[in-house]
């Protein structure tokens, strides 16, 4: 694993002080950060800490980011005892003692029309992270992901000099490459989880660390299959097949109608499949359930990891979820379908020869992609059936996805993200 490396600095290791020391104007030239013209006020006293605490602001918009933010400050506990740590999370990261600002289910919207609609609400939430800031600076900030909400939110706190570490790109090699001169205005240092980012932001001037996927330390299937299924009442010998239709309410509306009626046109030629239905705990379950009427599907709840590991196919969302199905092994159907607005405005600004991550981390095409005119029940079926019944097909996808297991990495990511973030609040001053 790389180590941090800056031009400031003698050796390899990252200079933290200097993240405090680096002037507070827009219009400064820093390593790292090119000349910009000064747009925005700029606080000319720099606010300061006055509690003796590390004091940490974590913010992210999403269940996968709520699990990264929630293992990342579990373990920074374990070094700091007296840790204050403020934010945007969901349970996961609050049940760690975090304070929340603003719960992730806030903002969880999906769509460039979809996104536009929810602006304000957007905004009063940023409004309201800043006011905190202004009480209690931070001495860090770790950003994760959800780039509409958090690229405005490090530019506030690049106004007030607080260090800011970005983990989890946003996919800017994938549409809105122009955020990279954002982050390079207002981010210390991005903490990448793809190896192919580290390049793409080295050779743009941005301070970068490729730490790792924290998946493939957080993915774990149930440990016995058979005794998992036989809980559920199912039958292990019977074929199985998991269905994640997205963590986001926008997300689910759009997809989950055509996956529906996919199983029934699995169902009707397979008599014998059962369907786990991995609800995301911020949905209606209620109202997902009583869709299920009448279908031989089991509703579970936060139980993701261990009903794509139980499944012999799965149907995907698009997004983080498949590169878990890919840790699991599971072969899959990726799908996904937004607002036919958002996809017109939004498909002109897509760069890359692929959807699904797997397919992407792989370099070519592992998974079926079926995305919007494509994403027909007959299509779903189709391709899951021909999973069921192919064993070739099956095992030559499980040995690609093995691959992209590998190309992911070792274990350890969060661990090293906490390391680099425990190293820059013991740097802080007056610690």
């Amino acid at each position: 694993m790389p180590r941090l490396a800056d031009p400031r600095c003698n050796g390899n290791r990252f200079p933290f002080n200097a993240l405090w020391n680096r002037p507070n104007t827009a219009g400064v030239t820093t390593p790292g950060h090119r000349t910009r013209p000064q747009r925005d006020t700029v606080y000319t006293d720099p606010l300061t800490s006055t509690s003796a605490s590390p004091r940490l602001l974590v913010s992210c918009g999403e269940s996968s980011g709520d699990l990264y933010a929630a293992d990342l400050v579990h373990r920074l506990k374990d070094r700091f005892r007296d840790l204050e740590s403020f934010g945007v999370g969901g349970d996961r990261l609050g049940g760690e003692g975090t304070r929340l600002l603003a719960h992730i289910g806030e903002l969880a919207v999906v769509g460039l029309v979809e996104v536009v609609r929810h602006i304000p609400r957007i905004r009063r939430i940023l409004s309201r992270v800043v006011d905190a800031l202004d009480r209690q600076r931070p001495d860090a900030a770790v950003l994760i992901d959800y780039p509409d909400f958090n690229l405005r939110l490090a530019r506030e706190l690049r106004r007030r000099g607080v260090p800011v570490l970005y983990y989890v790109s946003p996919q800017v090699w994938a549409w809105k490459r122009g955020r990279i001169r954002t982050i390079r205005d207002t981010v210390s240092r991005m903490l990448v989880i793809f190896p192919f980012e580290e390049a793409l932001y080295r050779d743009a001037g941005v301070p970068v660390t490729h730490v790792g996927h924290p998946l493939v330390d957080l993915v774990q299937p149930a440990p016995d299959r058979g005794a998992f299924l036989s809980g559920l009442g199912l039958d292990p010998k019977r074929p199985v097949i998991g269905l994640l239709p997205g963590s986001r309410r926008t997300e689910v509306a759009n997809n989950f109608p055509p996956i529906i009626d996919a199983v029934r046109l699995i169902a009707a030629e397979r008599p014998d499949a059962q369907f786990l239905l991995a609800v995301a705990p911020l949905l209606d379950t209620a109202t997902l359930a009583s869709r299920c009427d009448g279908l031989p599907i089991r509703v579970l709840v936060g139980q993701s990891h261990a009903a794509v590991g139980a499944a012999d196919v799965a149907v995907v969302a698009s997004g983080t979820a498949t590169v878990e199905t890919a840790l699991l092994g599971t072969p899959m159907v990726v799908v996904y379908r937004v607002a036919p607005l958002t996809y017109a405005l939004g498909r002109p600004f897509i760069s890359v020869p692929h959807f699904a991550m797997v397919n992407l981390i792989a370099e070519r095409r592992v998974v079926p992609e079926l995305m919007q005119s494509d994403f027909t029940p007959e299509r779903v079926a189709a391709e899951t059936l021909s999973l069921l019944s192919d064993a070739g097909r099956a095992r030559r996808m499980r040995e690609d996805l093995a691959d992209v297991r590998r190309r992911l990495g070792g274990p350890g990511a969060t661990a090293r993200v906490a390391s680099i973030v425990g190293d820059l609040l013991s740097a802080r001053p007056g610690a």
